[in-house]
């Protein structure tokens, strides 16, 4: 580098034409059409979409289960509404009202048996957030070790080959 020393005891690099290896060059694919130079004389251009390959080596497990668990999470939220949803639809039609009818009717006249409290909704929404917990962990622990098991056997057979096309 030539030039004069600073201040600061380094030396500025003097302005001057930069080394050819130094400056970019332009790609065709991203040069406007009227900057792309004509194709050569007889050259035939492709037609159709461009098509890549490629392969899928490896799975990183620690993102499997951020995924899994993130989705697993929206799936019980999910289990949760749509019991309440269910819940509350039966027992607006009557359901519930005629099936406690039923059950007191055939244990006899003098009966104190409700459903309400077998299927009432705080034991409907306590079950299905139960089972939505579980499920986060069983799909959690199921994507990570498939990750796993795809990972090994990727290094065995090269992995998922994709081809991916642009219309």
């Amino acid at each position: 580098m030539g030039g004069a020393p600073t201040s600061a005891g380094r030396q500025e690099r003097t302005a001057g034409p930069a080394p050819a290896a130094a400056m970019p060059q332009a790609r065709p694919d991203m040069m406007s059409s009227a900057a792309r130079p004509a194709p050569p004389t007889g050259a035939v251009p492709v037609a159709g979409p461009r098509t890549v390959r490629l392969t899928l080596a490896r799975v990183d497990p620690w993102s499997v289960l951020k995924l899994s668990f993130l989705l697993s999470v929206a799936l019980g939220i999910g289990l949760v509404t749509g019991a309440i949803v269910l819940w509350s639809v039966i027992d607006s039609m009557g359901v519930l009202d005629s099936v406690n009818k039923v059950l007191r009717d055939i244990d006899g006249s003098n009966s104190t048996f409700s459903l309400y409290d077998y299927v009432g909704l705080g034991r409907v929404i306590s079950l299905s957030t139960f089972i939505g917990v579980i499920n986060v962990v069983i799909i959690m622990a199921l994507s990570t070790l498939g990750a796993f098991l795809y990972n090994i056997a990727s290094s065995l057979v090269g992995g998922l080959h994709v081809t991916l096309s642009d219309d």
